[in-house]
């Protein structure tokens, strides 16, 4: 993987492929586009808007659901948490 400089000299790495989708799926959280209640769209559903693979999404869903941004329901879904 390319390492990146910071102007400080800093070497960084650039998100994963996981992080990047985790990130657009945050901003239609916090925008409001995806309220709190809402089901999120299926991981085959995904995979085919953002042109990733399942383990891309899976990783991805598992980011929004350890931050508290997602509950999943076994056999139903994920959905947007409530963080009121």
């Amino acid at each position: 993987m390319i390492e990146w400089a910071l102007p400080s000299g800093e070497c960084v790495m650039p998100k994963q492929q996981y992080q990047m989708l985790a990130d657009e799926l945050r901003k239609k959280i916090d925008s409001g586009e995806w309220p709190p209640g809402t089901k999120l769209p299926s991981r085959a559903q995904l995979c085919k808007e953002y042109g990733v693979s399942d383990t891309v999404v899976g990783k991805a869903m598992m980011l929004l659901r350890a931050t508290g941004l997602t509950e999943t329901l076994e056999g139903v879904g994920v959905f947007v948490a409530d963080r009121s």
